[in-house]
């Protein structure tokens, strides 16, 4: 069974430094039909004004997975991580028993264009958590988060994974699924069919349930990127 989540559905909250969509409620967005897929519980599409940002704040025990679209994230943290997170790669703070973090467009001139992700962690409290990043643009999939960090994937304290899927010069892929579990497509870029004329395009979200396999096919010419997330 899939359900289609389109983009324009979304929750929207303009600030002026801030536009952002939220594919789940958050913050002033509330929609008793959308409070979050198994573990996943935000996925947030913002674009920051440049030198503008999120000021000091704190979190506790939540899985924060950053993914920069455009531009470059200057982070800084209460754990004494100072970081810039460029276009491309993958930063996952594990909030633990509480880390304060602010995140700001490091650019004076530019816009900063970044998805966040919340997952709910398996395991309250401990030491907060920081790792950060690339990983290949190859075609096809790429598995980026796993919950014991194998094949130098970053480690998330729960049952999932996080794959990257890129299709470029290849038109289709399959992704083969369990059943029993839950999945949710994030459609970054490109346009993608995933059969039963279900179009996904971007922004769209799709949660995936009681199937033995996905198929992708990428439509018309431009590249597609997506999020695939493996939930139980």
């Amino acid at each position: 069974m899939i359900t289609l989540r389109h983009a324009q559905d979304r929750g929207h909250a303009n600030f002026g430094w801030l536009n952002s969509y939220h594919t789940f409620s958050f913050g002033n967005y509330y929609d008793p039909q959308q409070m979050g897929f198994s573990h996943l519980r935000v996925i947030n599409d913002d674009t920051v004004t440049p030198a503008a940002g999120f000021d000091t704040h704190g979190h506790k025990d939540m899985e924060i997975i950053s993914l920069v679209l455009e531009g470059t994230i200057a982070h800084k943290d209460s754990a004494g991580n100072v970081k810039e997170l460029p276009a491309g790669e993958y930063q996952l703070m594990s909030a633990g028993k509480g880390i304060y973090h602010s995140e700001f467009n490091a650019s004076k001139t530019n816009m900063l264009k970044f998805l966040q992700i919340w997952i709910q962690p398996n395991q309250l409290g401990g030491q907060p958590g920081y790792q950060q990043k690339e990983f290949s643009q190859a075609q096809g999939f790429t598995t980026i988060i796993t919950p014991d960090g194998r094949d130098g994937t970053l480690h998330i304290k729960q049952n999932m994974q996080l794959i990257q899927l890129i299709l470029e010069d290849q038109q289709q892929a399959t992704w083969q699924a369990d059943n029993n579990r839950h999945y949710y497509v994030h459609l970054i870029e490109g346009e993608l069919s995933l059969g039963d004329g279900i179009t996904v395009k971007p922004g769209d979200g799709a949660k995936i349930e009681d199937v033995s396999e996905i198929n992708f096919e990428r439509l018309g010419e431009k590249r597609v990127k997506a999020l695939l997330f493996d939930l139980m």
